[in-house]
């Protein structure tokens, strides 16, 4: 049998380290230009050759990034070796592996993969997707053999899936039933790349003149900033500090939102002079209102806030029971004033209060800062995305990230400085002004 030359390319540094990552689940991002769909290219055939049988998906978004970024490259190198069927998105070797080219663009397409048996799951540009597609993708990480069952991820900061693939491989912040040791993150840099630098030397010049929020983003792989970051002001040095005592002379506010998908609470303690702390917070799904409210008391530890906000559509009575959530709250030990819910308005609230404004010490400090220890609104706040149809509103998607959010909007749309009360009028003075309203008005009641 005539034998074939494979010719995939020398990796580089970091491409070696994504080629010979064991970790369950690996991502391999950051700036653009950094090799990555290479390496997922080189990474899937190496995995086909080595374990006969085996099952691989490569996935992208859409169609054509997936002909353009792997099916075409792949037909180059495979050729002799594997067989293409274009129909089926396959490449099959002859050792009985497989490569399967997928696409996921809306969540409808996840049935074509659903149900179906992976050895190997390559998901070019996570952050291209929500987070049920891993999740469903992690289901199907499954086989009778004993070969390693392994998913890829490549990302670059920004899109919808941002939120997601930041929090598990960037932050490393799991939940109880995700276990650290799967997850290893590998930053990719275009200075990693010498290939792409030597043909394309422009193509650092492009980066570096892009607005600072993309470059810092595509060319220093910034997780904090990204395109289409709806609050592209938010910055940990600026707005996150250190958990101070909070003196009894501040006022407290709390505001919350609440499904049973997700409690998201957050306490405010406003000093004297009009600073703004966000001091604790309460982030948890699945509670009942009963559960929701015990929870609410059990954290504010006997602190008696000024005024709580709610969401304004705990107002509306149930189908069911003819009550509204209010009520229920209201039962289990929880009152408070509907919140103004306005969205644009309340986002532009909240960029007041994220805009640093002249302080007592000749500096420039925003008026509202968040203690270090509310890790959950620190992370979700800079992953909100602009709306695609109205730019002026933050998307509701993903769903998972706007809740703490939402909390925050609340409050920066509900909350007014106390203002000093009005000079007391004497008779005389409050005569004319009555006098005045009623001409206005062209009442003929009395003034007295």
């Amino acid at each position: 049998m005539k034998k074939r030359t494979l010719i995939l390319g020398s990796p580089s540094d970091k491409q070696k380290q994504f080629l010979l990552a064991t970790e369950r689940y690996v991502a391999y991002g950051g700036a653009r230009g950094g090799g990555k769909s290479w390496a997922v290219r080189c990474k899937a055939v190496l995995l086909a050759l080595r374990y006969p049988g085996c099952r691989i998906l490569i996935l992208r978004r859409t169609l054509p990034e997936l002909q353009e970024n792997h099916v075409q490259p792949l037909l180059k190198v495979l050729r002799g070796i594997a067989v293409y069927n274009d129909a089926k998105k396959r490449f099959l070797f002859g050792n009985s592996s497989v490569i399967l080219c997928g696409y996921c663009m809306r969540s409808t397409d996840l049935n074509r993969y659903q149900g179906q048996e992976y050895d190997f799951i390559f998901i070019d540009e996570a952050t291209q997707m929500e987070e049920e597609v891993f999740i469903a993708l992690k289901a199907s990480l499954r086989g009778a053999n004993d070969y390693p069952k392994r998913i890829y991820l490549t990302c670059n900061p920004g899109g919808v899936g941002h939120s997601w693939v930041k929090r598990l491989f960037v932050d490393r912040r799991f939940l109880p039933s995700e276990d650290p040791l799967d997850y290893r993150f590998i930053p990719a840099r275009l200075s990693d790349n010498q290939i792409l630098r030597e043909r394309d030397p422009s193509y650092l010049k492009a980066l570096q003149s892009l607005p600072e929020d993309l470059r810092r983003a595509w060319l220093d792989g910034c997780w904090d900033v990204f395109k289409g970051q709806y609050f592209e002001e938010f910055s940990r040095d600026l707005h996150v500090v250190e958990p101070f005592e909070i003196p009894s002379s501040y006022r407290r506010f709390v505001a919350f939102d609440y499904g049973l998908d997700m409690l998201a609470c957050l306490w405010f303690a406003v000093s004297p002079d009009g600073w703004i702390y966000v001091y604790r917070e309460l982030h948890q799904p699945g509670l009942i209102v009963s559960e929701a409210a015990k929870k609410i008391l059990e954290y504010s530890c006997g602190e008696e806030p000024e005024e709580l906000y709610m969401p304004p559509d705990m107002a509306s009575r149930q189908k069911d029971s003819g009550r509204t959530m209010a009520e229920l709250f209201y039962e289990n030990g929880i009152s408070g004033k509907a919140a103004d819910n306005r969205r644009v308005a309340g986002w532009l609230a909240v960029k007041e209060l994220l805009k640093p404004v002249s302080d007592p010490y000749g500096g420039k400090t925003p008026r509202l800062r968040i203690f270090k220890n509310c890790t959950t609104l620190i992370a979700h706040l800079p992953a909100l995305v602009r709306d695609e149809k109205n730019g002026s509103d933050a998307s509701s998607h993903p769903h998972e990230i706007t809740h703490i959010c939402d909390a925050l909007r609340y409050f920066a749309l509900s909350y007014r400085e106390k203002e000093p009360p009005a000079p007391a009028l004497s008779p005389l003075e409050e005569a004319k002004r009555k006098a005045l309203k009623r001409a206005k008005t062209g009442s003929r009641r009395s003034a007295f």
